[in-house]
């Protein structure tokens, strides 16, 4: 049985290593199309890698809490800002699978220390937890503490980017910035982060006390905020946080029962299934695209065994005059086809990984601070493997057959 296997195999690579140009361009379809799929698997399973690596720089379990519209007067507003710092501090107290909460407040603004003048990407209030949210360590230096919320101090804690911007080679700690004349004292410069998945430079920020944000910078005395990130206990109390988060929210804004509320809760596990299924769905529709030129690739290898069927019909006849039987003549050249087919995704797999390789590092030259991961799938390569066999054997099995049902005498007149 298997050294019958073997001689199949021999005398199918001998009849096509006698036209090999032939059999190269009968499996340019199925290299096209496997390179194809192979790349796009690699390419989408690492833009996943991508997005789960930002996000879990995004912070430990983040729930974010976001200003919905707000009812006034028998209308909704979208304009008005219905969280306050006050939310922040009941979602850490009367929330049990919540271990921090910080509230945000944006502001843009130019800042100013010495000669140098910039304007950072980001200037951010924040609580005295926000770091624990974001699981962002400081490098040098401190960070906010109580009193100073509380006193709306004066201080500010720096990303990596502002420093180089602004003090270059000096130390930071300890000197004063002016943000729209109002000096503040630089308590702490934080790790370096990198871009976000966007590209968006992480360490280009500013962080301020929130009070002092609101009362210094923007002239406000109320209390409202932007958003509210609060980080769970763990990954499986998620959902368990946005329903306490809505509940207690609901019950502090007298929200009733079947009314809409004026908050919107999300979660960084709800962004990554969202973007998950994004870009998979993407990744499949274009690797379908792309195996449409297997289905092309293996009527061309139907076409090719057809055409080599008619000419080793004579051959065939011999064969089959000195003992072999059909289902061997079937063997020889369905194997034949398997071979083609096979070399196809094996040359196809190698181009894809090179060609995913390639794009990956394309796209990390053209883009600042986000680095894709090279991602080579070996799940794509075993599929890649199966399905060009597959292709082999549906597209091979009708030429296979045809020649295997010849007449021997009628084989052996054929000129």
């Amino acid at each position: 049985m298997i050294s019958g296997f073997f001689i199949t195999l021999r005398i199918a690579t001998r009849a096509l290593a006698k036209n090999k140009l032939r059999a190269g361009l009968t499996v340019l379809g199925v290299v096209i199309g496997i390179a194809a799929v192979t790349a796009m698997v690699s390419l989408g399973q690492s833009a996943s890698q991508l997005v789960q690596g930002q996000l879990q720089g995004l912070g430990t379990n983040v729930v974010i809490v976001f200003p919905g519209n707000q009812k006034q007067g028998g209308g909704v507003h979208g304009a008005v800002s219905s969280l306050t710092a006050a939310d922040s501090e009941a979602i850490v107290e009367h929330c049990h699978t919540i271990i921090a909460s910080s509230p945000i407040v944006i502001t843009q603004a130019q800042v100013v220390y010495g000669n140098a003048n910039y304007q950072p990407r980001e200037l951010v209030g924040v609580g005295e937890q926000f770091l624990t949210v974001r699981n962002w360590p400081v490098r040098r230096g401190g960070f906010f503490t109580d009193g100073d919320i509380n006193s709306a101090s004066q201080v500010c804690v720096i990303g990596h980017t502002v420093v180089s911007k602004l003090f270059q080679t000096s130390d930071p700690i300890g000197e004063k910035i002016r943000v729209k004349g109002v000096p503040f004292e630089v308590v702490g410069v934080l790790q370096t982060k990198g871009a976000n998945m966007v590209g968006e430079d992480q360490d280009d920020v500013m962080l301020f006390p929130y009070t002092s944000m609101r009362r210094r910078l923007q002239g406000s005395e109320f209390d409202n905020v932007n958003a509210i990130m609060c980080s769970a206990r763990s990954l499986t109390d998620m959902a368990e946080a946005e329903s306490e988060i809505n509940q207690l929210l609901a019950e502090r804004h007298k929200i009733n029962p079947g009314e809409p509320f004026d908050f919107d809760v999300g979660t960084t596990v709800e962004i990554a299934n969202l973007l998950g299924v994004i870009i998979g769905t993407l990744t499949m529709m274009i690797s379908s695209i792309a195996g449409i030129s297997l289905v092309v690739g293996g009527v061309g290898i139907m076409n090719i065994m057809l055409v080599s069927v008619t000419e080793r019909t004579r051959e065939i006849g011999i064969r089959m005059a000195v003992g072999a039987r059909g289902r061997d003549i079937l063997a020889q050249f369905l194997m034949e086809a398997i071979l083609l087919a096979c070399l196809g995704g094996i040359v196809g797999f190698a181009l894809g990984c090179a060609a995913s390789v390639g794009v990956t590092m394309l796209i990390n030259s053209l883009t600042s601070g986000t680095r894709w991961p090279i991602v080579i799938s070996f799940n794509a390569a075993i599929l890649a493997f199966f399905f060009a066999a597959a292709v082999g054997v549906f597209f091979g099995y009708y030429p296979a057959r045809r020649a295997s049902q010849l007449d021997p005498i009628e084989a052996l007149r054929y000129e």
